[in-house]
């Protein structure tokens, strides 16, 4: 999870069981988001953003032939917490990380 997404999905996501990590979680506040890319990719996880930024750096990576280990993203204004908890439901369920590399997933699905 970016460090600007809502607790409110993060929770929704833990109670549900799905095995995520937080910038904050990994103690990574404040980190560039080139960065943040890079060690999503380390740890073979997406990473779920609502940060623009992240569409312009995994389609600059995509041009480039450059890996990264996938992003999803949700405008803040056009999914609510409740479509992003029910979508990354499903994709966390139904994918493995590997199908989603050099991807960019938007929601809602």
């Amino acid at each position: 999870m970016d460090e600007h997404v809502r607790r409110a999905i993060t929770n929704g996501l833990k109670l549900r069981g799905i095995d995520i990590i937080t910038v904050q979680e990994d103690g990574r506040n404040g980190t560039p988001d080139s960065i943040l890319l890079e060690r999503a990719t380390e740890l073979n996880r997406v990473i779920f953003t609502q940060d623009d930024d992240f569409l312009v750096m995994a389609n600059c990576r995509q041009q480039e032939g450059v890996k990264f280990s996938g992003v999803i993203y949700g405008h803040q204004q056009y999914v609510t917490v409740g479509e992003c908890v029910r979508d990354l439901e499903i994709i966390a369920k139904a994918s493995e990380s590997e199908d989603l590399v050099n991807q960019v997933q938007y929601l809602p699905l």
